[in-house]
């Protein structure tokens, strides 16, 4: 059955987000959560609880570090509602190709911000369309298990900003210039879509940061 709803979050604040110098020296999937992110995944675990009280809940995680050190601390809270959690590659964070230099990386996000968010081909990595496409074999699997007559009332993606982004824009067929006005959510943030009345249709009912016009 349909989940009642579709949870999704951002992982805790990582290595790579407080010293972009981490990005030189490890690997962007090995990258660790920093002590406020083992925090901030700790709080969103009770959030989420409050959330689903006592129903129950599939996981898919990407298989990078920081997104299952997230669901690590997050479990803590809900361990009892997990039905399933699977770690899903198709989530994981847009590829960035080899280790760079942090000025490397600073031109290639303004090239990118200059071209387009959504089409920019990461030198050696993904572009944003690149992601939409794993998403869209992604959807795939998560619609065979929502007709399993024993799905929970609930899914949960701990999962990263820009692939976030890229679900949504898949499930609620935005244009690429909605999803290049749409921020990332922050660390750590909920993103909660609700099954609607009719049973079919799903409403984003967590408000996105927008970008400046």
């Amino acid at each position: 059955m349909k989940p009642k709803r579709i949870i999704l979050i951002r992982h805790g604040e990582s290595q790579g987000n407080v010293d972009k110098q981490h990005y030189e020296e490890i690997p962007d999937y090995a990258l660790n959560l920093t002590p406020r992110g083992v925090e901030q995944a700790l709080e969103a675990g009770k959030k989420i609880k409050a959330i689903i009280g006592d129903e129950k809940v599939s996981v898919y995680i990407s298989p990078f570090f920081r997104t299952r050190q997230t669901f690590a601390n997050i479990r803590k809270s809900i361990e009892e509602n997990i039905t399933r959690a699977i770690e899903d590659p198709r989530i994981r964070e847009q590829e960035w190709g080899h280790q760079r230099s942090v000025n490397e990386n600073e031109e290639i996000k303004k090239e990118r911000d200059k071209y387009s968010t959504f089409y920019f081909r990461i030198p050696d990595g993904e572009s944003g369309a690149d992601v939409y496409d794993r998403m869209s074999t992604f959807m795939e699997t998560l619609h065979r298990d929502f007709r399993k007559d024993d799905f929970p009332e609930n899914a949960l993606l701990v999962t990263h900003g820009m692939t976030l982004r890229l679900f949504l824009m898949k499930w609620f067929h935005w244009t690429v210039e909605e999803f290049e006005r749409i921020r990332n959510p922050k660390n750590c943030q909920i993103v909660i879509m609700e099954r609607q009345l009719d049973g079919e249709k799903y409403k984003l009912v967590t408000e996105l940061s927008k970008r400046d016009a």
